[in-house]
């Protein structure tokens, strides 16, 4: 196979079926871009038997144990091999030439991270894109108002204070000069930390509203007791972090 220019971690959580349509989704829509998916399995499950004759290389990762969303994609970093590093949820769906556009965003060094714009299955676009989090914003929205989206959304591209990380896409160099997840964050928070520490390298973050993808939260934390109380923690961790301090400090005065 030709070497890979993308490295596309993905993490499978029992979720084979839509890992399944995700592989199908990239080997259609990834046009002449050279891929390679580095499948971490986190809980065992019987997986699609047909990855062998996918026109990229998958090479899986089984966990002993289930490890957090950050090391697992840690973990698929250390093992990957392109020149760009792409972070996707397993129940993305993809109906369009993703990649190309992307990397041409990233073409500009001063762009560390850029992301698709995500719509759910109705098409309405996805809270992905937003300004960082703060203790009374995160009141209203759980009282059940501030349902605005934080940026206007239209053809150009947006920088936000961060993105979700359901799908995200770096140059290599930059992932591993930020330091990839931050692994004490096990779940949520991850993507905002990350972001945080890209600005703070003077590096921004970008959504690309032309390029479009589909994502069906399972938003868990409003339904298992463990997924919010993961939710709660990493949220406290990163509002007591000096991380979130010195870039909120930096985005407003800049």
């Amino acid at each position: 196979m030709t070497a890979p220019l993308v490295s596309v971690s993905v993490v499978s959580h029992g979720q084979a079926a839509l890992v399944r349509a995700l592989l199908a989704d990239l080997r259609q829509y990834a046009g002449d871009i050279a891929l390679e998916v580095l499948l971490t399995v986190n809980l065992p499950e019987s997986l699609p038997d047909n990855l062998a004759n996918l026109p990229f290389e998958v090479r899986q990762i089984h966990n002993t144990v289930p490890r957090g969303f950050g090391e697992n994609h840690n973990r698929a970093f250390a093992q990957s091999s392109g020149a760009y590093f792409c972070v996707v949820n397993p129940d993305i769906r993809i109906g369009q030439a993703v990649f190309s556009a992307l990397l041409s965003v990233l073409a500009d060094a001063r762009i560390g991270v850029v992301a698709p714009l995500v719509v759910n299955s109705r098409g309405e676009v996805e809270d992905s894109a937003r300004l960082f989090p703060s203790p009374l914003k995160i009141l209203c929205k759980a009282l059940g108002r501030c349902r605005e989206q934080d940026y206007a959304i239209e053809t150009a591209l947006v920088a936000p204070d961060w993105v979700g990380g359901m799908f995200m896409l770096f140059r290599s160099q930059v992932y591993r000069q930020v330091g990839g997840f931050n692994e004490k964050y096990f779940l949520y928070y991850e993507d905002v930390d990350l972001c945080a520490r890209l600005w703070l390298q003077k590096l921004q973050v970008v959504l690309a509203p032309p390029v479009r993808v589909v994502h069906d939260a399972q938003r868990s934390s409003h339904r298992k007791f463990r997924y919010l109380r993961h939710h709660l923690g990493s949220m406290l961790r990163f509002f007591l972090s000096a991380t979130y301090w010195r870039a909120l400090y930096l985005r407003r005065m800049g």
